[in-house]
């Protein structure tokens, strides 16, 4: 602990010492556009709304994806505890635009303070929450060790850590640092039992590691607006006699290997229709004029107009509709997984929604996801090595409707097999470990 100490020490002067270049650098990303115009103070700890009377919880997500699995877990806690604030911080633009129209209006909504000492300081004087639940691997050094002199109560949810990061933690210089970090913890939920092992490696508490299931089983629906509700369903009808499949989450590179396919399967299956999502929106715009040029039939989900005859090239650029895209495909492709150096997304909104699911190898820390739906139903997940493998496997799906609805089917049944008592097991945790403590000191300050 005195080496841990020691190292975070130097951590805090160091980064009191670039504080002048992180703003700086803040004011140069809200130049570009890529700091909220009005907002982006928030982000040194300069609130915009007013603190509410009352115990508040803060739940921190760093982008959309991490938002959403919080938001069933928060919804859980305020039905439990009707008096409780919340207060949520994200630290994206997308998540932002997507969480500010579909949070529930009693939810505040800022962004995350960055981890230097005035910025913690400013945002842990003014909201002053009674706990803080962070998600995945929102490790920040300043943040934590300014929470806990604070007597404020630290969760982990869907605790994660790559095996880079584990690596980086893992040095000799940085696990005393690491180690004094979670000791801090009252709880923390891993997504796995691998990734348990790996806090436990890190010198985390063994009394405060508990499982409850990975809550992006969990993730609901929302975020689309009656327009897109109505689009879509006219989507449905459109597609009704077309052989669509879906390409989701895909990162720059693997859209060559996507378009390579398509290509190869309109030879054999003209009637094709394929939908990408690119994981960034400024991608889909990109990847939608350079097929333009070379004289493709490509529309544009930001246009919402109607297919026009030989359109067989679908490019998604809006946000938060995922999952409704699903429920128009038989077929849903997962990317960030094609490609070395990628580590997979979520696959089971695709599951949920039944579709037949097909993801790369590089599949990063889903890889447990994977593992665990084809131990359920090897049925459930295909996983394929390239281009080639990804061209067989959906002709086959294709050619032969008993194998894709046999598919589609076991992901369904997998997923709602493995979702089940998650959220009911994560609250459980929570309240035992955070929301009691909380109790038992609200009682305390009233005998008082």
């Amino acid at each position: 602990m005195k080496k841990g100490l020691v190292v975070y020490k130097l951590y805090r002067a160091l980064s009191y010492g670039v504080s002048p270049l992180i703003r700086l650098h803040l004011r140069w990303r809200w130049f570009l556009g890529l700091e909220h115009p009005l907002r982006w103070p928030e982000r040194l700890g300069h609130p915009s709304q007013p603190r509410r009377p009352g115990p508040l919880i803060w739940f921190h997500a760093v982008s959309l994806g991490e938002g959403m699995i919080a938001i069933p877990v928060i919804k859980r806690c305020i039905r439990r505890m009707p008096h409780l604030n919340v207060l949520m911080t994200i630290t994206t633009m997308s998540a932002f635009e997507v969480l500010s129209k579909s949070l529930p209006s009693e939810i505040i909504l800022q962004f995350s303070p960055v981890d230097i000492p005035t910025s913690i300081h400013s945002f842990l004087d003014y909201w002053k929450p009674n706990a803080i639940v962070l998600m995945e691997s929102e490790l920040w050094p300043n943040l934590i060790m300014d929470a806990s002199r604070n007597g404020i109560t630290l969760a982990l949810l869907n605790a994660r850590m790559s095996k880079k990061s584990f690596k980086y933690w893992s040095g000799s210089v940085l696990l005393p640092l690491i180690s004094l970090m979670l000791s801090k913890f009252s709880l923390i939920v891993p997504l796995s039992t691998e990734q348990g092992i790996r806090f436990q490696l890190l010198q985390a508490p063994p009394y405060i590691i508990n499982f409850s299931g990975d809550l992006k089983y969990v993730i609901e629906d929302f975020g689309v607006n009656e327009r897109g509700r109505n689009n879509i369903e006219n989507l449905r009808l459109q597609l009704t006699q077309k052989q669509v499949w879906m390409a989701s989450s895909i990162h720059r590179g693997e859209e060559e290997i996507i378009l390579g396919v398509h290509f190869a399967l309109m030879q054999q299956q003209p009637n094709i229709m394929t939908i990408i999502v690119p994981r960034h929106l400024q991608q889909g715009r990109e990847i939608a004029r350079k097929l333009e040029k070379e004289g493709q039939n490509v529309l544009l989900r930001s246009q919402y107009e109607k297919f026009k005859p030989g359109t067989n090239i679908y490019v998604v650029d809006t946000l938060g509709e995922l999952r409704q895209l699903y429920t128009l495909t038989p077929i849903a492709v997962i990317g960030g997984s094609l490609l070395p150096g990628l580590s997979g997304h979520n696959i089971t909104e695709a599951a949920a929604a039944g579709c037949a699911v097909l993801t790369g190898c590089h599949v990063g820390h889903f890889s447990h996801m994977v593992l665990e739906m084809q131990r359920s139903n090897p049925l459930s997940v295909l996983q394929v090595s390239g281009k080639l493998e990804l061209e067989k496997a959906l002709l086959e799906l294709f050619t032969n409707a008993t194998l894709l609805e046999a598919r589609g089917r076991a992901a369904k049944e997998v997923f709602f097999s493995l979702s089940c008592g998650i959220l009911e097991k994560t609250w459980s945790l929570l309240n035992f470990h955070i929301f009691s403590r909380l109790s038992a000191e609200e009682s305390k300050s009233l005998r008082l």
